[in-house]
């Protein structure tokens, strides 16, 4: 996301958040994001959750070592204008590319084709 894209987010009143393991997400406080520090998959359902219901979060951003746990509610958003949910590598680099996979079918079904391969 551009500056410039975080500025209009910040002036509709659009907030973005982060959700992942601590190492992961605490950069994110120096971008003015709201961040959440999941310990475990049950413990990031219920955050997710939560976020997913208050409509003022526009982007969910989720850490690929949890994504894979929370299919079952992110999948009921993808078509949905808000939140988007976008999941991101961890830090620690330990991801299996699930990151990238998903990233993959998301372009792939906005354009008709996988232009990243």
């Amino acid at each position: 996301m551009e500056q410039s894209d975080l500025s209009d987010l910040k002036q509709s009143g659009y907030r973005v958040a982060v959700l992942g393991d601590r190492d992961s997400v605490l950069g994110f406080l120096a971008l003015g994001y709201a961040v959440y520090e999941a310990a475990d998959p049950i413990e990031a359902e219920r955050i997710l959750r939560m976020l997913c219901a208050d409509r003022s979060f526009a982007v969910i951003f989720l850490t690929e070592g949890l994504a894979p746990h929370l299919t079952h509610i992110t999948d009921k958003f993808k078509d949905a204008p808000l939140p988007a949910i976008v999941t991101i590598p961890q830090a620690d680099g330990l991801g299996q590319g699930y990151g990238m996979d998903s990233l993959h079918r998301a372009v792939e079904r906005a354009v008709g084709a996988d232009i990243l391969s």
